[in-house]
Parts: structure tokens; sequence; C-alpha cells
């Protein structure tokens, strides 16, 4: 497909098939989207892949994170289940991880090519049928769940990408033209 026709047309996914993505693919995938502009070549960034039965780890953090937050005790095992049964729903999860750098520099240039690496990951899936969304839900710093994910001290959760098929594709929404955001410089 063509590059920016690709670009226009990827869409972020939040409904997906109940069928799962074959990970050897995503990791294929991955292996094309760490192209990306790295200034000094940290490659701070790792990844981990949640699919299948292993996504019953992942729910079953949040949902005790879900219980102990909710005030009434009624609701508490309701709240628990809808959060995991959310999680179950996803084919596939992928946590992205980036060592934060004691240079806010470098950690603030490793934060954009991290960055770079979900949105390639997101146009190299479309094009082969794949949808995904890109979540920053403040549970990914909880304790909880960064103990059950094996996430380290000095790690950066940059968000859980859902991938799957797609059920159903969102209509696109409007940009704005970049023209009307751009200043140009031209004369002294």
């Amino acid at each position: 497909m063509e590059l920016a026709r690709l670009i226009r047309e990827r869409r972020s996914i939040h409904a997906f098939e109940h069928r799962e993505v074959p990970p050897e693919l995503i990791m294929e995938l991955m292996d094309t989207a760490v192209w990306v502009p790295n200034y000094h070549m940290t490659q701070p960034w790792r990844f981990i892949l949640t699919y299948g039965e292993g996504r019953r780890k992942m729910a079953e953090a949040v949902r005790t994170m879900k219980e102990s937050r909710e005030p009434d005790p009624a609701l508490k095992k309701e709240v628990g289940q809808k959060f995991y049964n959310k999680i179950m729903a996803i084919p596939m999860i992928m946590t992205v991880i980036m060592k934060e750098d004691p240079n806010l520099v470098v950690r603030e240039e490793d934060y954009a090519s991290t960055s770079c690496i979900i949105h390639n990951l997101s146009l190299l899936a479309w094009e082969r049928g794949i949808g995904m969304v890109w979540e920053t839900y403040g549970w990914l710093h909880h304790p909880v769940f960064r103990e059950t994910m094996g996430i380290l001290p000095g790690e950066k959760v940059l968000g859980n990408l859902h991938i799957g098929y797609p059920a159903q594709i969102p209509k696109a929404q409007p940009r704005i033209l970049a023209a009307e955001r751009i200043t140009v410089v031209d004369r002294v």
C-alpha cells in the first residue's frame, strides 16, 4: 500500500474480532518498527507481549487494583470483573517500556524514539489488516501492575497497545491542515 494512503487510512481500533493475532507476525513487524531515529542509539525500549492465557496475569492484576480502589463494598466484585473482562476481550496487548535516562534531554529523545516505534508498528500492522490502539491509563503506573508485569525501577511504561483484527473501523476524524499550523520564516 502507498505510504501516504496507509497513513491517512489507519485508524485506532477499539473493537476486535475474536481471533488471535500470530505473535510471530507481530515480532516480525517489530523487527522493522524499531528502525527509528534514536540519538546516540541508546535503544532504551523493551516490550512485553501478552496474549492467549497470558492475558489472565494482567487481567488479575487489574481486577485486584480496581477492587482495592472501589469504595462501595457491594460493587467491588462487579467493578473488578468488568475490568478483567475488558482485558480478556483484547486479543493481544503489548506493553511498551522505556529505560529512563537520568539526563532529561536524552530521556525526552528516547521517549520520542520509542513513540515512533509505536507509530511504525501501527502502520505496519494496518498494512496487514491488524488494528491497534495506544492506551495510557493511570493503572499502568500502579505498583501492582508494575510488579505483575516485571517492570523495573527506572523504567517508564509508555502504554499498552491493544492489538487485533478490527471488528469495526471508525470513520476518519477531521484534521486541521498542517498549513494552518506552520509558521514560515523566510526573511530577516
